[in-house]
């Protein structure tokens, strides 16, 4: 067993031969001995009693790379989720309590409603609260008793119950409440930054020798964590950007020498703008944080709009709201602030590209445009989960619920290569996940808008250096939720 620190404490590293790792998350009994075990609920429940090999085999782990090859090593994995046959908490014992942090994304009531319903309905706990308002809930404001009666049509609603809010983390007051409260499972539901707060509620846990469990689920509409598939919500606002595009589409196509001008989320990463552009097939121009552009000179943007309108008498452009931000501040002489979560604040770079668009052919009379500019921004974050999100969400909080009942403790609830998994906090935070723009999934996207890269001669050098080798790109690093 090897030991690497992991947020103050020891992360659990365990080899095997032809280069087998695991990268395992703690638990209870790394920390507090001799804690007695309970048969799993699910034994008795009527619902399971068809079900063969229900519990998951103590040594059952997913590759988090599905490619390999052959002579090469196995690679690391992580511990698979699922129900264990015995469980370190009795049911009338747990008191748990669920929070919510972080902008919203559809499937935040799902998550919350299964998460209620599986320790009612599979584990027999009747005491679970909500932390109302985020982070800072727990220490000034009230909670929200759930049950699967006040849970039971929430997932037919956007937003969050429980309510949220961004920043709030004061390490000493959260543990307080847990400590004074007598919760001893929570269930953190956020992006990286509230994955980050939830490893140092964990570690401050583990110091004060709790008996409580804490773990998370991981919650960004950009889809830019790593490791896992894809996030919850992120189906959804790919699905809802449509609506967006197609009425960009049908304003650009009606009018002579129409422009539609789409702002779609992603802030660091283009993921959204990316999928919604390869679902559309109506988009002629896509933009993205990772994929610098330029608007003056030959190859430059404007120039392409000009060729395309000419070409075609309409187009479509799909911009990510973090897409040119560089060009921005340079232009505007101003420096990024950042919100309560440590996010830059960004300028509208939609209506800055609109402004430049409608500048560069107000010097060209024979040419007028008409341009209509779309920001579904906040429509999308606001909606209820779709079918597939929702069967998704139901998975990663009842695979969670699992995980904690069966004392697994400072980890994350996730999709790797289609298998539910726990992934230790530092994983998912170290890094985040970015379109690779020398991956085959940006190159169908130039395929599909027929669209240039913008990317000078020596940008193509320093993308190639700056990107990982080329059999890591065989794996689609930065397209998981499609088959390459």
């Amino acid at each position: 067993m090897d030991n690497n620190n992991y947020l103050g404490c020891e992360m659990k590293v365990e080899k095997g031969e032809a280069g087998y790792v695991l990268e395992d998350v703690p638990h209870l009994t790394d920390y507090i001995p001799d804690l007695p075990t309970y048969p799993n609920p699910l034994r008795s429940n009527p619902a399971y009693s068809v079900v063969k090999q229900y519990f998951v085999d103590a040594d059952d782990t997913v590759p988090q790379k599905v490619v390999v090859h052959k002579d090469g090593p196995r690679g690391i994995h992580f511990r698979r989720a699922g129900p264990r046959q015995r469980v370190y908490f009795a049911p009338d014992e747990v008191h748990a309590a669920i929070v919510t942090c972080g902008g919203l994304c559809p499937g935040l009531n799902t998550v919350i409603r299964e998460i209620v319903c599986a320790l009612y309905h599979m584990y027999g706990v009747t005491k679970v609260l909500g932390i109302d308002g985020g982070y800072r809930g727990f220490y000034s404001k009230n909670t929200i008793t759930l049950t699967p009666k006040v849970v039971n049509d929430i997932h037919k609603r956007g937003g969050t119950i429980i309510g949220t809010s961004r920043g709030g983390h004061d390490k000493p007051k959260i543990v307080d409440s847990i400590q004074d409260r007598g919760i001893n499972q929570v269930y953190i539901i956020g992006g990286d930054g509230t994955q980050k707060g939830a490893a140092v509620i964990y570690q401050e846990v583990r110091r004060r020798g709790l008996k409580a469990v804490v773990a998370g689920i991981p919650k960004t509409i950009d889809n830019d964590i790593p490791v896992i598939d894809k996030s919850f919500g992120f189906d959804t606002a790919v699905e809802e950007a449509q609506r967006a595009i197609n009425a960009a589409h049908v304003e650009a196509e009606s009018a002579e020498n129409g422009i539609g001008v789409v702002k779609l989320m992603g802030r660091y990463c283009g993921f959204i703008a990316m999928y919604a552009t390869l679902a559309s097939r109506d988009v002629d121009l896509c933009l993205i944080p990772e994929s610098p552009f330029y608007l003056e000179g030959e190859g430059g943007l404007l120039e392409y709009v000009e060729k395309r309108l000419k070409e075609n008498g309409h187009m479509v452009i799909v911009v990510a709201e973090g897409a040119g931000q560089e060009l921005l501040a340079a232009e505007t002489k101003t420096s990024t602030a950042q919100d309560a979560s440590g996010n830059k604040l960004l300028q509208d770079v939609g209506l800055w590209i609109s402004d430049k668009i409608k500048g560069h052919f107000a010097k060209q009379p024979s040419m007028p445009i008409t341009l209509k500019y779309i920001d579904p921004t906040y429509m999308i974050r606001a909606v209820p989960s779709n079918a597939s999100d929702n069967v998704y969400c139901t998975l990663l909080a009842q695979s969670c619920v699992h995980g904690v009942m069966a004392g697994y403790t400072g980890f994350t609830s996730g999709l790797v290569n289609g298998r539910q998994t726990y992934i230790p906090f530092n994983r998912i935070t170290e890094k985040q996940n970015n379109v690779v723009i020398t991956d085959r999934m940006w190159a169908r996207l130039l395929s599909s808008t027929n669209q240039p890269s913008f990317l000078r001669s020596k940008d193509v050098i320093e993308v190639l250096k700056q990107e990982a080798p080329p059999t890591q790109l065989l794996d689609g690093e930065n397209s998981k939720t499609v088959d390459n």
